[in-house]
């Protein structure tokens, strides 16, 4: 016969202020201080040669992180950086790296990887691990596992451990930094539902909004209502899944491997470019663009049948255009080609504030016919956008 099988044991670990944290790596006399990452080197000056607070920003970027000391203060990833600046003008504003980041998430991957094969990578700095065929106490596996994350860079992590992915990923949040949380099912009355209901991954601000404006603030008030009420109000499958969510009932597996369906990469300026007048600003930053997203595609071993771009003008109206390609493809030269093709659909009569660059229909090399030449006879001319 066979035996009973085993509760499951799933983490989520979440690391702590990640890119912040990263910074201080190359800045630990900063360690204690707020500090927000976030802008370009250019448009982060400071007098005299000094690291730049906050208070000398000026453009419309935004904080891609900040440490728990600016957090303190109210500063918040995605926050406008003038709107960051007036809630902590003394805090160091410090541009992103994301080599470094890359190369950092890398490392704790693999560290968590030697302990723990069975991960699903969720994003740089996040990861679900399945416990559950591994020996030793849930705290134990968590503490070797921060321990061995901190050996291999230097940096703290978040674990929290639960029966599902779901729970999970809300355990990891709740002792923030450098925390353990280990639930199980019976404690989700005391723990999970006095939280808000935007804690849950997969409510965000406009359902949260919703909720609100029906009475309903916390978990435990969603997993309080009828199952019908919110099917009235959500529709059939998202209120159900509410009402699941609410009740920390999570079935989905730890997946391994996922297959991308689609890769891009985007840029919002510091001023509007005008395709005309600042025609070399601009073929400069599609190409970093190309370059970016084939290095992305090498990396995740992946060729491209499908390139579009991404354009934002001044007045925020967004236009998308795609090129599908003969041949599935994968160089920076091949890209930037399919990217003109794209350029040459749109009027470029207006600034523009954000470009991006999309592959999609993603093919594995054995899966396709062998690129085309980077030999062709397509015209290579100064700017790309003086077409």
């Amino acid at each position: 016969m066979t035996g009973p099988t085993a509760p499951r044991r799933i983490a989520h670990l979440d690391m702590d202020a990640f890119f912040a944290s990263v910074e201080l790596l190359e800045h630990p006399e900063l360690r204690g201080l707020p500090v927000v990452v976030g802008g370009r080197r250019a448009s982060v000056p400071a007098p005299g040669g000094a690291l730049p607070k906050l208070k000398h920003y000026v453009g419309r970027g935004v904080a891609t992180t900040a440490t728990y000391e600016a957090r303190a203060l109210g500063v918040r990833s995605g926050m406008g950086l003038m709107k960051a600046a007036a809630l902590a003008p003394e805090a160091i504003l410090l541009p992103a790296h994301f080599e470094a980041y890359s190369r950092v998430s890398r490392a704790f991957k693999a560290a968590v990887a030697e302990l723990a094969p069975c991960i699903e990578d969720r994003g740089i700095d996040e990861i679900y691990i399945d416990l559950t065929e591994l020996p030793g106490e849930s705290r134990e596996l968590a503490l070797r596992l921060k321990a061995a994350v901190r050996e291999t860079t230097g940096l703290t992590c978040s674990i929290g451990i639960t029966p599902n992915k779901l729970l999970s990923k809300l355990a990891s949040e709740l002792q923030k930094p450098d925390g353990i949380t280990i639930l199980g099912l019976e404690d989700i009355s005391s723990r999970i539902w006095p939280l808000p209901c935007s804690a849950v991954n997969g409510i965000g601000p406009k359902a949260s909004a919703k909720l609100e404006g029906l009475g309903i603030r916390t978990i435990g008030e969603l997993a309080a209502a009828a199952p019908a009420w919110l099917v009235e109000h959500f529709g059939g499958s998202y209120g159900v899944w509410m009402y699941e969510a609410a009740h920390g009932r999570d079935e989905r597996p730890v997946t391994t491997f996922r297959e991308p369906k689609s890769i891009s990469r985007e840029t919002t300026f510091e001023r509007d470019l005008h395709p005309r007048q600042d025609r070399e600003a601009l073929t400069r930053i599609l190409l970093d663009l190309c370059e970016r997203l084939a290095q992305d595609l090498a990396r995740k071993n992946c060729l491209t049948g499908c390139v579009g771009i991404k354009l934002r003008f001044e007045d925020f109206s967004t236009i998308t255009r795609d090129h599908t390609l003969a041949l599935p493809v994968a160089s920076a030269e091949a890209l930037r080609d399919a990217a003109r093709a794209c350029l040459r659909r749109v009027l470029l009569d207006r600034r523009i504030r954000l470009l991006g660059l999309r592959a999609g229909a993603l093919v594995r090399p054995g899966d396709a016919p062998p690129a085309p030449s980077e030999s062709d006879n397509s015209t290579r001319e100064p700017g790309l956008f003086g077409l």
